[in-house]
């Protein structure tokens, strides 16, 4: 992967057949983020390799191929470009232009209700998924708390709200992630509970 894609959007994992094609990837309605702006485009990829674009003022029909592993071709208005494929999340694609410095991010828009049609939308539409996201993990989190110079835990975050709402514990008792060795993130139980 090239290093300018990496230190842009970190964390990309390759687009693998037997994980992505079918569940995430074919029939899928996918919003492009780069230039939302000037003009919305919806890419639809279909299985016999018909690639749907919908515009506001038309709707194209092309072609793509996946050549090997996550590489694609894609014949566009400026002709056949060749493209790794990468996902960020099940939602966020990013095609990786392999002849320029160019890539282009796109969000699954499916199963969302609301229409991205500008940078805000799309802004709006992150802050969602990843507050959601945010709270599956605290909800099935654990970690351990100092009270009265001893530590207790591991206990889930809900627990930990029961605790204090029983006057158990105060709720300006410091926490730790399980996984975390000491308490140097200052992280109080009233700061996981507002993710609640």
């Amino acid at each position: 992967m090239s290093a300018y894609l990496h230190n842009t959007i970190p964390n990309l994992k390759p687009f693998d057949y037997e994980r992505h094609h079918d569940s995430l990837f074919i029939n899928k309605k996918w919003v492009l983020v780069n230039g939302i702006s000037d003009k919305k485009s919806i890419y639809t990829f279909r299985k016999d390799n018909i690639l749907e674009i919908e515009r506001k003022d038309a709707s194209i029909k092309t072609s793509w191929t996946l050549s090997i592993k996550n590489v694609f071709t894609i014949e566009t208005e400026d002709g056949i470009i060749t493209v790794k494929a990468y996902f960020k999340d099940d939602d966020i694609l990013v095609l990786n232009h392999q002849d320029k410095q160019e890539f282009a991010m796109y969000i699954n828009t499916t199963n969302y209700e609301e229409e991205l049609n500008s940078v805000d939308d799309i802004q709006s539409y992150l802050k969602e998924k990843y507050k959601r996201k945010v709270n599956k993990i605290i909800h099935k989190h654990e970690f351990y708390y100092i009270s009265k110079s001893e530590e207790f835990g591991p206990n889930t975050v809900e627990e930990l709200s029961e605790k204090v709402k029983s006057e158990e514990i105060s709720a300006y008792c410091f926490v730790r992630d399980v996984n975390e060795g000491d308490y140097s993130k200052r992280l109080r139980i009233v700061d996981l509970m507002q993710e609640l």
